[in-house]
């Protein structure tokens, strides 16, 4: 498989994760559910790989506290809270907004002290990146739903991700534990969290299909989309990984114009490459730093499973 095809096939899966909670909502099943499924079968996909590879599970129990926080923020709650943002909003919109978390990762920095005072390019970058955002859902229109649950819900998720970025870079990386059983072991963990939504939200008759979209989405568009992921960082290095973070939005857009009919606007279409141009501008400084190694760089727009910053 040649890098650019291993490129869209990445890119095509991770991408169309959005496309099937969205069917998954529409067949009948429940956020809780969708969350629950998808960190259960992403967790039994990676921990196959595991075994595969002769990786063992974590064994110490500082380790599986760390998890915990992770597996939350990385995973539970932010898989339930796209979940629940696609209920009122489009699944293109919804991997629009999942490219600002290098936004909020910045931000996050600023805020603990680990990112230096802004250059004129990287925060020209940030209040670009979250202009897009604006222009996504145009506030100044009465029906723009920019402050409806739906909406924040995305956003939190985003947010959400960063938070577990940040903590995950401070306290799992580099600690000796092989990296897909670790990530195994945090999904695992999220499936254990997520259970308790499985008693929100009101039920209805779950289709075939709704059955189906959630089983792509855990075994696919989570479980292996990290191992490809994973290989992708290893053999060819985070750059290539960079670059298919940036096409997700442009592949979730597409799915949900072309499967689920969404209107694909010109002013979505607008804000979805004002927002992506804003985030390459807020990395300018990490591929200016060429005497750095490459793995400590992450991708432009992070997977939902991706566990390692390293990796």
């Amino acid at each position: 498989m040649t890098s650019a095809t291993r490129m869209g096939v990445l890119a095509l899966l991770w991408g169309s994760g959005f496309l099937w909670i969205k069917i998954s909502l529409n067949e009948g099943l429940t956020p809780g559910w969708i969350t629950f499924v998808r960190c259960a079968l992403g967790a039994a996909v990676l921990l196959a790989l595991a075994y595969g590879a002769g990786q063992r599970l974590p064994r110490d129990p500082a380790t599986w506290g760390r998890l915990l926080v992770a597996a939350f923020f990385c995973n539970a709650l932010p898989f339930l809270l796209f979940s629940v943002g696609e209920q009122t909003v489009d699944s293109g919109v919804a991997g629009v907004l999942n490219a600002t978390t290098p936004l909020w990762s910045l931000l996050i920095g600023l805020a603990l002290g680990t990112e230096r005072p802004l250059r004129a390019t990287r925060l020209a970058g940030l209040v670009l990146g979250f202009a897009g955002v604006l222009l996504i859902f145009a506030p100044w229109s009465h029906a723009s739903g920019l402050l409806s649950t739906g909406a924040l819900a995305l956003l939190g998720a985003s947010a959400s991700y960063a938070v577990a970025f940040a903590y995950m870079a401070r306290h799992l990386t580099g600690r000796g534990t092989a990296p897909l059983a670790l990530s195994a072991a945090q999904l695992l963990t999220a499936t254990g969290l997520s259970t308790p939504a499985l008693a929100v939200g009101k039920t209805a008759t779950v289709t075939w299909a709704g059955v189906l979209a959630v089983v792509v989405l855990g075994v696919l568009a989570t479980g292996l989309t990290f191992h490809l992921n994973y290989r992708m960082i290893a053999e060819e290095g985070p750059t290539a990984a960079a670059t298919v973070g940036y096409l997700l939005p442009v592949v979730s857009v597409a799915l949900g114009a072309l499967i689920l009919d969404e209107p694909l606007t010109v002013r979505v279409v607008a804000g979805m490459a004002v927002v992506l141009v804003g985030v390459g501008l807020t990395r300018t400084r990490t591929r200016q730093r060429r005497a750095e190694p490459e793995a400590t760089e992450l991708p432009a727009s992070p997977s939902p499973n991706l566990t390692l910053k390293d990796q």
